[in-house]
């Protein structure tokens, strides 16, 4: 099981720091041009990545990852429905440079927790990347938060406009669900994950941090 999760990791490693690599670059190429086709351009490889990701909560359920479900599954799930269901399914929302920052965030932050994992796996604690894998965290996650709120209120106006996943359900039914109604909703449940979260990263260092296990690490 050590090894398969040091392969995941690898795997994942392997896919965000491609992305990051070639956002970089192609932003030292062509400047802020770059910015409005990155979803063209790197768009797949980030939808399998965060697929793949969903793998992280079953192995939480059957036991071989020790991390805590609840904080995990939210961070996850934000991402599955911002990518999949908010950019994904608005062609004109792609090309907005918010795309650009929230890949940018959640790629920088995958690129330093899969290094970290990677190495612990191998029973090797390196002091500055633990440091940074949760220090960085709780600095970026909170920003992230606000690109994908942003990237939702950016899309209502082409949900109301194109009637995407709104349904109306004919007589003798009577039912309907606006789906830009189920958006701003989410924006709430957002935030207040965000503090939950935020609560739990910090939990996290402090357990990680602590100066009896930073001695121990070392020793």
């Amino acid at each position: 099981m050590n090894t398969y999760l040091f392969v995941y990791d690898l795997m994942q490693f392997c896919g965000h720091s491609w992305i990051f690599t070639n956002m970089i670059i192609r932003f030292m190429s062509f400047g802020k041009d770059s910015l409005a086709d990155t979803f063209y351009s790197i768009g797949l490889v980030m939808r399998l990545c965060q697929l793949l990701s969903i793998l992280e909560i079953l192995h939480i359920l059957i036991g071989i990852d020790k991390s805590r479900l609840f904080p995990r599954f939210l961070q996850i799930t934000e991402r599955i429905i911002v990518l999949f269901v908010v950019i994904n399914s608005q062609e004109e929302v792609q090309g907005k440079y918010v795309v650009c920052v929230l890949f940018f965030l959640w790629n920088l932050l995958d690129m330093v927790r899969y290094t970290y994992n990677m190495l612990a796996r191998m029973g090797i604690y390196y002091l500055p990347l633990t440091w940074l894998n949760f220090s960085l965290c709780i600095l970026l996650y909170p920003l992230s938060v606000l690109a994908k709120a942003f990237a939702i209120c950016v899309s209502l106006p082409y949900f109301e406009s194109f009637g995407t996943y709104s349904i109306k359900l004919p007589f003798p039914f009577a039912f309907s669900i606006y789906f830009p109604y189920v958006l701003k909703m989410y924006l709430l449940v957002l935030f207040m994950g965000m503090c939950f979260i935020i609560q739990n990263l910090f939990s996290e260092r402090k357990a990680h941090l602590g100066t009896g296990n930073i001695k121990k690490k070392r020793s």
